[in-house]
């Protein structure tokens, strides 16, 4: 996994561009909002907050939990993206950045007040396992945050779907790499899984159905006191994310888990 993620977010990645919850004013605000409100209540209860952020990229978010007052170690599977990571924070001595690129450094490790992972489960194959892994690590009190995963599929509408997929389609045609979009889509219209191809693999979740969000809230729900869905509508074009914010289905969810017990 970590060789392939280093070849769709190599050198000069741009994660914003196609990352709604970073192009978009709304989803950022309403990320940061909820990281800040936790971190606040962890250092109310915890006296302070050791944050571990798995899979960070470019340290979009890093940058506002430290703000909020955490210490931060990021974890990244891409070595050039933590070798940018390492350059961006190398004057903050809250920044620790860690290259994990089996995803195990993540696993294991001293004790955490929080756990955050945006936009990184449905790059993960069993993310279950990793997510139980990763609340072993919560000290009491704690928190586990995630964000921006799709909401599994076959509890999805055909409106949610298609609203989906239409206004993905929209906006990669105007993106490029069409052949490698319809190469990608017959093989999914096959059942065929190319484990060799980043297509197939670093968006795990196409060929896995999305993210099962009940089976999350559930297991957060055996160690933590609290645990929240939150389902909201998240595509790439700004238009139509302006557009689907008043009238469009649920296509995508964050999770806050409150009260490590």
């Amino acid at each position: 996994m970590g060789t392939l993620q280093e070849h769709e977010h190599g050198e000069g990645h741009d994660y914003a561009a196609g990352s709604p919850h970073i192009r978009h004013h709304s989803l950022r605000e309403r990320l940061i909002g909820s990281l800040h409100g936790v971190i606040g209540e962890i250092q109310e209860t915890n006296g302070r907050c050791r944050v571990l952020e798995v899979g960070a990229g470019h340290g979009t978010f890093t940058d506002h939990l430290v703000a909020a007052g955490a210490e931060v170690t990021v974890t990244e599977m891409s070595e050039p993206s933590a070798s940018f990571l390492r350059r961006r924070f190398r004057h903050n001595d809250r920044v620790t950045v860690l290259h994990d690129a089996d995803g195990e450094r993540a696993l294991r490790g001293d004790p955490v007040d929080l756990v955050v992972c945006i936009s990184v489960l449905h790059h993960i194959p069993d993310y279950v396992r990793s997510v139980r892994r990763l609340t072993d690590r919560v000290v009491p009190g704690g928190a586990f945050v995630s964000y921006q995963d799709p909401l599994w599929y076959p509890r999805r509408g055909t409106v949610s779907m298609a609203a989906d997929r239409g206004a993905y389609f929209l906006w990669r045609l105007g993106q490029g790499q069409l052949q490698r979009g319809l190469a990608t889509r017959v093989r999914r219209l096959r059942g065929i899984r190319d484990e060799s191809n980043p297509a197939d693999m670093v968006e795990y979740h196409v060929v896995r159905d999305g993210v099962d969000e009940l089976a999350l809230r559930d297991l957060l729900a055996e160690c933590f006191a609290d645990v929240g869905v939150e389902r909201y509508w998240s595509t790439q074009s700004p238009l139509l994310q302006q557009l689907g914010e008043r009238r469009g289905p649920r296509t995508t969810f964050g999770l806050i888990a409150r009260g490590r017990r």
